[in-house]
């Protein structure tokens, strides 16, 4: 299956100088879209709404968000909301309930680690992650390496 794509825009990033990938190699710029955050939709959570407030202005800055992306990063900020809510949970209730057959894990641990394997997959894709997040450091490369692809 192997890695997702990066979006043109973060291996632009990256890159070791303009259109140029981290590698040397050539980036596509990929089709023109219009740069500009999407709308919050309507229907967002209280939690998942501040977590669009915290992210969007960043993803804007670096030109990363399009309206078209409204679909993914609602499903991040939901799915953020989830893992708090579940986390939350664990945290009053604690790690494990008391049930007919015996002690068992609290239901909410499995939808807080599920929630958080999810929730990396959508940062991911907004280079939200902090292996990612190299992929956002503008000029990070100062140049001072040699042409070399595999250095």
């Amino acid at each position: 299956m192997g890695r997702t794509p990066q979006p043109a825009a973060l291996k632009l990033l990256k890159g070791r100088s303009d259109g140029r990938d981290s590698g040397g190699r050539p980036v596509n710029p990929g089709p023109a879209f219009k740069r500009v955050p999407p709308e919050p939709p309507e229907w967002l959570t209280d939690e998942a709404r501040a977590e669009w407030d915290r992210v969007v202005p960043g993803l804007t800055r670096l030109d990363l968000l399009k309206p078209e992306d409204r679909a993914a990063l609602a499903a991040y900020c939901e799915t953020w909301a989830v893992f708090v809510e579940a986390t939350s949970t664990v945290r009053r209730d604690g790690l494990t309930i008391e049930a007919a057959q015996g002690t068992l894990p609290h239901p909410a641990v499995a939808i807080a680690r599920n929630a958080g394997r999810e929730l990396r997959t959508w940062a991911g894709h907004f280079g939200l992650t902090p292996s990612t997040e190299q992929a956002l450091a503008k000029g990070a490369d100062d140049g001072s390496e040699d042409d070399n692809p595999f250095a």
